[in-house]
């Protein structure tokens, strides 16, 4: 038990600290329904660092991290500009092609390195087990400098997501807010890529905000309702990966695959019983 608690303890720090933020950010995804642009920033930022490894730069240095956020920011930019009144081509096709475009060309940059099949995978599932007290705070500090700007900007933010039309009629300048948006939410997956991996970052902030969507109504009971998923599929990932001997990232994955069938058969039977 005591050899657990020591492999666990830092790990576990991160999967209950990190997500909350994660949580917030997805609601705000799920509302504008462009669900995957998460994922494609994710792997856009995992795109910079397989430029690093090419470049013979740690996966956890500073140059690594800082072309991982370069290349986010230029994502940031071209969603910003994908956002269009027009629905002739929906952005989330857009969206779509960049991931496709960027995940094949991270394979292509990584068929050069002797271990690009280990980085691959530790590209899409990270290695949480191995995440140190050094990376945990440093980003939790940034977590929360972040959450600060979006508490300032709150009513900025939360126009754009839940009344973009109202927004505009108030003279928002859409693309200059779209674009502070992406790139604060491109600067938190950047952080957590090089934690969780692409496939983790995706799940913490989709994951919980449907099910959330699924059991409640307000803003407010969204994130609780999320942030309590987020924390307690964590918490079973975690122990499932250890008792079982499984890679981390990816049974905490599987874990918020179930709590969401959970919640849409909740969901459900609230429906029947109303």
């Amino acid at each position: 038990m005591l050899e657990a608690l020591d492999i666990m303890t830092w790990p576990l720090i991160a999967c209950l600290l990190l997500p909350g933020l994660l949580v917030y950010l997805g609601l705000h995804i799920v509302q504008r329904e462009i669900i995957f642009v998460d994922l494609a920033l994710a792997q856009v930022a995992a795109l910079g660092a397989c430029v690093g490894i090419l470049l013979h730069y740690e996966t956890t240095s500073g140059a690594s991290y800082a072309l991982s956020l370069g290349f986010t920011l230029v994502g940031a930019g071209i969603f910003t500009l994908t956002r269009t009144a027009s629905h002739r081509v929906p952005q989330e096709a857009l969206i779509g092609i960049i991931y496709v475009v960027t995940a094949a060309l991270g394979i292509l940059l990584l068929s050069r390195s002797p271990e690009g099949n280990e980085e691959l995978r530790r590209t899409l599932i990270g290695e949480v087990l191995l995440v140190t007290p050094g990376q945990v705070l440093r980003t939790f500090a940034l977590y929360v400098a972040i959450a600060a700007a979006h508490f300032i900007f709150r009513r900025q933010f939360l126009l754009l997501s839940f009344s973009p039309a109202e927004a505009e009629a108030k003279g928002l300048s859409l693309r200059a807010w779209d674009f502070l948006f992406y790139a604060l939410f491109g600067w938190v997956v950047t952080s957590f890529v090089q934690i969780g991996g692409v496939l983790l970052v995706f799940s913490f902030l989709i994951v919980p905000a449907v099910c959330a969507n699924f059991l409640v109504n307000s803003l407010r009971a969204k994130l609780l309702v999320g942030w309590v998923i987020a924390t307690l599929a964590s918490m079973a990932g975690l122990y499932s990966s250890y008792e079982l001997d499984l890679p981390t990232g990816a049974a905490i994955v599987c874990t918020l695959g179930v709590a969401l069938l959970i919640a849409m058969a909740i969901s459900r039977f609230q429906g029947r019983a109303a």
